[in-house]
């Protein structure tokens, strides 16, 4: 069923269907679909490639330092409730 442009209505679509293609030309599709994708991929610069690993380690540095302090916090409240010193 394919809806009308022009008035809105769902009409049915009497084109044939185009056969489905078999289990190898499916793959060979798909592998010359991964080349063409393969042939956008960019290699960054050393500048970009030494900011992008800045930004990581910066980054992990950060969540680092969090789950740290949060780490000393929970230990802090669990002396503090249970009185057992760790």
């Amino acid at each position: 069923m394919v809806q009308d442009e022009s008035r809105g209505e769902v009409v049915a679509n009497d084109a044939p269907r185009e056969k489905k293609p078999n289990f190898f030309q499916r793959i060979a599709i798909f592998i010359r679909q991964v080349f063409a994708e393969l042939r956008k991929v960019v290699t960054p610069t050393r500048q970009e490639l030494l900011k992008f690993t800045g930004v990581v380690l910066g980054f992990v540095v950060v969540m680092m330092a969090i789950v740290y302090g949060l780490d000393w916090v929970f230990t802090w409240l669990a002396q503090i409730v249970f009185g057992v010193p760790l």
